[in-house]
């Protein structure tokens, strides 16, 4: 190999890099949820996986730690015990957990019963892949993970598996 050929494959492979590093900058990128896309996410209709209806008007005025999740998603899954831990940890602190099942009714249902967790879960469906976006969440994918502040305004949001130290963080920012 000469001297230019090296050349060209290390300017290419750089380039390679840099797209990767960008596209990956991109594919992670989220924002804050806009005070409308909260106001409807309190207005939603949200059911438990029950069919019970919801009283969002007991979520306002909290710390809310919204995460959007399904069943088949192993990530989701993997963190699950951690927000089920930090509920509790926060319990005492006008903190509420809420997750968004991005899933049908039954089987949601069918997963709770093998991996229950403390904190509410209601139905968020096809649609809740939507309103996750209107919450910040420009890729759509799972899991997704937004705190609202007491006062309504969105303060965090990560896409992707959480990390349990960042949360809490988050959380104490919030509160």
């Amino acid at each position: 190999m000469n001297r230019r050929q090296l050349i060209i494959i290390v300017a290419i492979s750089l380039l390679a890099l840099l797209g990767g590093v960008l596209t990956s900058q991109w594919i992670y990128k989220t924002g804050l949820a806009s005070d409308p896309a909260v106001k409807a996410f309190f207005a939603n209709s949200w059911q438990t996986p029950d069919g019970k209806t919801v009283d969002t008007q007991k979520w306002q005025g909290k710390v809310l730690v919204v995460n959007f999740w399904a069943s088949w998603c192993p990530p989701c899954v993997e963190e699950m015990p951690a927000l089920d831990k930090l509920q509790q940890e926060f319990l005492q602190q006008n903190v509420l957990f809420v997750g968004i099942g991005i899933d049908s009714p039954s089987n949601i249902r069918e997963f709770l019963s093998k991996t229950p967790v403390s904190y509410p879960i209601v139905i968020g469906g096809l649609e809740g892949s939507n309103l996750s976006k209107q919450m910040g969440n420009s890729q759509g994918a799972l899991p997704y993970t937004i705190i609202i502040n007491a006062k309504g305004k969105a303060s965090y949001s990560k896409l992707g598996k959480i990390s349990e130290d960042d949360v809490r963080s988050a959380i104490k920012s919030a509160l």
